[in-house]
């Protein structure tokens, strides 16, 4: 028998994740799992290749990473008031690993993870976080495209 314990949901802030909320929660509460919700800030890493200062680097990290986590506590409060047993992670580093290593780390059984939360030439140029999600994955994933979802 399948027993799926804990969901992780990762989120971008954009409004496509709102859209997916209801999914997620339909599956929290149908297989009775917790949730950790996760956002994933790109390291500096990601821009090597920039002239910034590694004092810098180590400032826009720190700000940025605090900003997600005021942004998490924000989308929490408002979505997720009506839900217990949320868990909330604001990582550093490449999206795709850090969600699956994520997913191996915490005993994951399921993520649910929105298809679409940048469009066009973003998409091109930082590429799909689900489609690697989806292909790197210890677990099943449920993907959930927010413009083809019923009114």
């Amino acid at each position: 028998m399948v027993e799926i314990k804990k969901i992780v949901y990762p989120i971008d802030f954009t409004e496509n994740s709102e859209k997916v909320l209801p999914y997620v929660k339909l599956m929290v509460e149908k297989l009775g799992a917790d949730l950790d919700i996760v956002h994933v800030v790109k390291s500096a890493e990601e821009f090597a290749g920039y002239e910034m200062g590694a004092a810098l680097y180590t400032t826009w990290e720190k700000e940025l990473t605090e900003g997600a986590q005021k942004a998490m506590e924000r989308f929490v409060e408002e979505h997720m008031s009506d839900m217990k047993n949320v868990g909330t992670s604001v990582l550093l580093g490449d999206p795709v690993e850090e969600i699956v290593d994520y997913a191996k780390k915490n005993n994951i059984g399921l993520i649910v993870i929105g298809t679409h939360g940048r469009k066009g030439l973003e998409r091109i140029l930082f590429g799909s976080v689900a489609e690697g999600v989806v292909k790197n994955a210890p677990c099943p994933v449920l993907s959930v495209n927010p413009f083809r979802l019923p009114s």
